[in-house]
C-alpha cells in the first residue's frame, strides 16, 4: 500500500505572502547550516541607521527560493518536459540553489569577509582546478564557503537523501567554477544550466528581485520598490547559435527592467552605502587588522557553522581594542568629506594625505554602486525578446540604462574620530 503523501507546508512571509515548501525541501530548510542564517542580518550594520532592518539572510533565502520557482514556471510555461519527474528535478534543483545561495555568509554579511582564510585552506574539492588555480592563495569569499557547505558538509548528505540530483548540481548553479562532468542539465538535447544559473545570479535574478524589495520594506526606504510580478511574468528563454538556453525578458517589460536597475543603483547609494553602516564596517576592518585581534573565521565547516552576528559581538565585547569598543559602545567615526563621481577615489586620497600630514587618522571608504554586473565567463547574456518579430538582442544593446549610469556609481567618504572632526573640517575647508 502506498504511503499517503505529505502535504506541503506554508511559510508566511511579509513580502511574498505564503511560500509553499514540500517535504523534501523542508528537510533542507531545517538543516543546521540553513538555520544558521537566522543569526546573520541581511544588511550587516544597516540596522543602526535603519532600525527596522533586522531581517536576516534566512528570510531573504526563502524569498529567493520562492521567486526562483516562480521564474522557472514562467520560463518553461510552454515547454513540455519529457516527464513530470524531470521537470520536478530541475525545479527542485533551482529552488535549492536559491535557498542555499547565501549559506557561506560571514557574521554581519559582507562586513567580515576580510577575516576569511585563503581558498587553499578552505579546500573546496568540487571546483574546476583550471578555473581557481590563480586564486588559491587569495582570500576565500562567501560564495566559496557556500559551495563548500553545499558539497562537503552534512547538508550534502541531506540533499543526496531527498533528491535525485547531487549537491554539486545545486552548487553549479551558484558558482560557474564548480566542475560537474555529467549531463544532468541537458534535456531533450538542450542545456538549460545557463538559464537556471542566471535565475540565481545575473542582472535579472531571483536574488536581486527579492533583496531590493525586502530591504526597501524593512529599511523604510522607497528606492527599492520595483514591479517584481511584471518582471517575473515576462521572463522567457532564448536559444542562441551555440544551442545555449539562456534567460530572456519580453520587450514589453523593458521599462520595468530599467526601473529595476535604477532602483538597485539608488539602493546602493542611499541604503547599502549609508555613511553610518559603512563607518561600523570600517571600524570592524580596522580592528581585524590590529595585533590585538584574535578573531578568525575557521576553514573547518562545522566550526564555521557556529559563527553568526551574536558570536562576533560577544567577541568584540571582550576586547579592549579601541575599534572594538567603539563598535559595541555605538561610538562610530564620522564623515568629514564626501564626494561622488568617477574621480572620487583620487579626491579622497588627496584629502586623506592632508589630514594624515596634520596627524589626524583618516579612513578612506570609496563605495561603488553596481548598475551592470559582470557576466560570468562562458555565459551568454541576458536577452530581450520581441516575440512578434522573432527578434532577440542582448539587454545591454536593448537599453541605454547601463551607459547612462556608469560614471555616477562611486560615492567616496573620509571618516575621522568624532573628537578630530572639527579640526579636520577646518583643514579641508
Amino acid at each position: 500500500m502506498d504511503r499517503p503523501s505529505i502535504p506541503p507546508m506554508e511559510i508566511r512571509d511579509p513580502i511574498h505572502g505564503a511560500i509553499t515548501v514540500d517535504q523534501p525541501e523542508s528537510c533542507v530548510i531545517e538543516h543546521p547550516f540553513v538555520q544558521r542564517l537566522r543569526g546573520i542580518r541581511q544588511l550587516g550594520f544597516s540596522h543602526l541607521p535603519f532600525p527596522g532592518a533586522t531581517h536576516t539572510r534566512f528570510n531573504h533565502s526563502l524569498g529567493v527560493m520562492h521567486l526562483a520557482g516562480r521564474a522557472f514556471d514562467t520560463c518553461f510555461r510552454d515547454k513540455p518536459f519529457a516527464t513530470r519527474e524531470a521537470k520536478r528535478a530541475f525545479r527542485h534543483c533551482l529552488r535549492l540553489a536559491g535557498l542555499c545561495h547565501d549559506l557561506g555568509h560571514a557574521p554581519f554579511s559582507h562586513a567580515a569577509e576580510f577575516a576569511m582564510p585563503t581558498l587553499r585552506a578552505l579546500n573546496v574539492r568540487c571546483y574546476d582546478p583550471d578555473k581557481v588555480a590563480h586564486r588559491l592563495d587569495e582570500r576565500a569569499s562567501h560564495e566559496d564557503y557556500t559551495v563548500a557547505i553545499l558539497t562537503q558538509s552534512s547538508l550534502a548528505d541531506t540533499i543526496r537523501t531527498h533528491f535525485v540530483f547531487a549537491p554539486e548540481h545545486v552548487a553549479q548553479l551558484v558558482s560557474h567554477e564548480v566542475l560537474v562532468v555529467d549531463d544532468f542539465f541537458v534535456h531533450q538535447g538542450y542545456d538549460i544550466r545557463f538559464l537556471l544559473a542566471q535565475l540565481i545570479s545575473s542582472d535579472l535574478d531571483a536574488d536581486r528581485l527579492d533583496y531590493l524589495v525586502r530591504d526597501s520594506y524593512f529599511t523604510g526606504a522607497s528606492y527599492g520598490q520595483t514591479d517584481v510580478d511584471w518582471l517575473v511574468s515576462n521572463m522567457a528563454r532564448h536559444v542562441d547559435e551555440a544551442g545555449r538556453v539562456s534567460l530572456a525578458l519580453d520587450k514589453r517589460a523593458l521599462f520595468a527592467f530599467d526601473d529595476f536597475m535604477i532602483s538597485r543603483f539608488h539602493m546602493f547609494v542611499m541604503v547599502y552605502f549609508h555613511q553610518k553602516s559603512l563607518a561600523y564596517e570600517e571600524m570592524l576592518k580596522l580592528y581585524m587588522q590590529t595585533p590585538q585581534c584574535s578573531y578568525e573565521l575557521p576553514s573547518d565547516l562545522e566550526e564555521y557553522r557556529k559563527t553568526d552576528d551574536a558570536q562576533m559581538m560577544a567577541h568584540l565585547r571582550g576586547s579592549e581594542n579601541e575599534w572594538a569598543r567603539r563598535i559595541v559602545e555605538f561610538d562610530p567615526v564620522k564623515v568629514v568629506y564626501q564626494v561622488q563621481g568617477p574621480e572620487a577615489d583620487t579626491n579622497l586620497e588627496h584629502r586623506r594625505q592632508i589630514l594624515e600630514a596634520a596627524g589626524i587618522q583618516a579612513i578612506s571608504a570609496p563605495g561603488h554602486g553596481v548598475v551592470y554586473g559582470q557576466r560570468k565567463p562562458g555565459f551568454p547574456p541576458l536577452y530581450v525578446v520581441e516575440r512578434s518579430r522573432q527578434h532577440a538582442e542582448p539587454v545591454d544593446q536593448a537599453t541605454v540604462i547601463f551607459d547612462r549610469y556608469q560614471d555616477e556609481r562611486c560615492v567616496g567618504r573620509l571618516y575621522v574620530r568624532n573628537e578630530d572632526r572639527q579640526r579636520a573640517q577646518e583643514l579641508l575647508s
